[in-house]
């Protein structure tokens, strides 16, 4: 058979494996967020239409995304677009929580796309959606700001992901939006 040393090697590789932690699910629809209505925003319930999942903070100076967001919302949801906000305070940014965002974001900003309620998208403690996208992009692809932005297929895959700064009604994202609904 095999000489002691190749068996040995061969018990520490598997023990190896077999240590290592749960791959993350192989899909965004395997996810979900507490809404800050308290019910659960299952992206699975989604499945088939493109999702845009945003982290956001009400104090951020790109606030007034939550209006082009709304925008992207009313322009593409009938074709098949889900945006989903998640608010979080990981950058110290989100004074408020549950219903005192959903009123900020209602009355400054008309929005009514599902919002989640305070959630981790860094660190040992983030949702484990974000944890899914840091597996699938790398650290990159970990927010390093607020309004970083995640646009996922209709296979629930994802197919980019947009900066800080990146407006959803600026043309790069409209395009990337446009191309994933077809």
């Amino acid at each position: 058979m095999f000489p002691k040393t190749v068996r040995f090697l061969i018990m520490a590789i598997m023990a190896m494996v077999l240590a290592q932690p749960a791959l993350a699910a192989g899909s965004a629809y395997d996810y979900a967020f507490e809404s800050i209505d308290g019910d659960a925003i299952k992206l699975g319930d989604h499945s088939g239409k493109v999702l845009l999942v945003v982290n956001t903070a009400t104090q951020c100076g790109n606030t007034h995304q939550f209006g082009t967001l709304q925008k992207a919302w009313e322009t593409y949801r009938d074709q098949g677009l889900m945006v989903v906000g998640v608010s979080s305070n990981d950058f110290g940014q989100e004074p408020r929580a549950g219903d005192a965002i959903k009123d900020f974001c209602s009355t400054n900003y008309s929005v009514d796309y599902p919002m989640a309620d305070l959630t981790h998208v860094r660190g040992n403690d983030a949702h484990p959606f974000f944890k899914w996208v840091e597996a699938e992009l790398g650290e990159k692809g970990t927010p390093s700001w607020n309004f970083f932005k995640y646009l996922i297929g209709r296979d629930g895959q994802i197919i980019d992901y947009f900066g800080t700064v990146e407006d959803p009604m600026d043309k790069r994202m409209r395009s990337a939006i446009e191309a994933a609904l077809k």
